[in-house]
């Protein structure tokens, strides 16, 4: 099994690994909340075409949704969901995705070749979002926990029964 390593002058935390098999990850008890996590659960997916795969190992922190206009835009859609995990747990087993600073704080990644919108990344995190629909099965990951930016909600939209909305970012 390959060790994972950093890519070179990336600086967000994405990793690479030469067959992206990870047995374990041990992340640090301050900032996740437990000692220890097993990545036996393992979740991959890719872009449209197929020139970019990543596998997320573990269980997300979180999902959500996510109504902001930056997110309705990149994605075309007005609900676009993601999983959030930590950096440690997602791996790039092919391609490499564009950036764009879509603000000051955020970077968003795609590919370049079909426009697929992959990840965002607030600059300075340890934490990555990975948009659901990219999964090569989403309905293995948990539900949305919270509806985010629903001040920006489309009208025609309704809110989720069962999915607490916040009028704009919500920190756990």
């Amino acid at each position: 099994m390959a060790p994972m390593k950093a890519r070179p002058g990336s600086g967000n935390g994405l990793r690479r690994s030469a067959d992206c098999w990870v047995q374990a990850l041990t992340l640090d008890a301050s900032e996740s909340g437990s000692h220890a996590l097993l990545m036996s659960e393992r979740h991959s997916g890719g872009c449209l075409c197929g020139a970019i795969r990543f596998t997320m190992a573990g269980a997300p922190t979180s999902t959500n949704l996510c109504y902001c206009t930056q997110c309705q835009r990149q994605t075309g859609a007005p609900m676009p969901a993601f999983a959030t995990c930590r950096s440690e747990q997602l791996t790039l087993s092919a391609g490499e995705p564009a950036r764009y600073r879509s603000s000051e704080r955020a970077e968003r990644q795609f590919c370049a070749r079909c426009g697929s919108s992959l990840f965002w990344v607030e600059l300075g995190s340890a934490e990555v979002d990975i948009f659901l629909g990219t999964f090569d099965e989403p309905g293995r990951l948990p539900r949305p926990q919270r509806a985010i930016w629903a001040a920006h909600r489309v009208s025609w939209l309704p809110e989720l029964e069962g999915i607490p909305s916040y009028a704009a970012r919500h920190s756990p």
